[in-house]
């Protein structure tokens, strides 16, 4: 989990928002998060992998069960790890 991670879920829950990356990147910039457009592709394609966001067939990311876990600080160690 690297700090692009935490803005991009910390951002997505707050505002409860299902985003695609370009609309995402641009919503961070608005507010503030000095991220570039490719580290957001890259870091929700991670998150993805992780299980921290899922993917709609529309291209658009939301924070996953997994991810809300992770940021309510409920999530075992052992599944950090596990790919799902």
């Amino acid at each position: 989990m690297t700090l692009s991670d935490s803005v991009v879920l910390e951002f997505l829950a707050r505002h409860d928002l299902e985003l695609p990356p370009k609309a995402l990147h641009a919503n961070l910039r608005r507010h503030g998060h000095d991220i570039g457009y490719s580290t957001v592709q890259l870091r929700i394609s991670e998150l993805e992998d992780h299980g921290f966001v899922d993917k709609a067939d529309s291209g658009y990311y939301q924070v996953s069960e997994k991810g809300h876990r992770w940021l309510d600080h409920d999530l075992p160690e052992d599944e950090l790890d596990n790919n799902e």
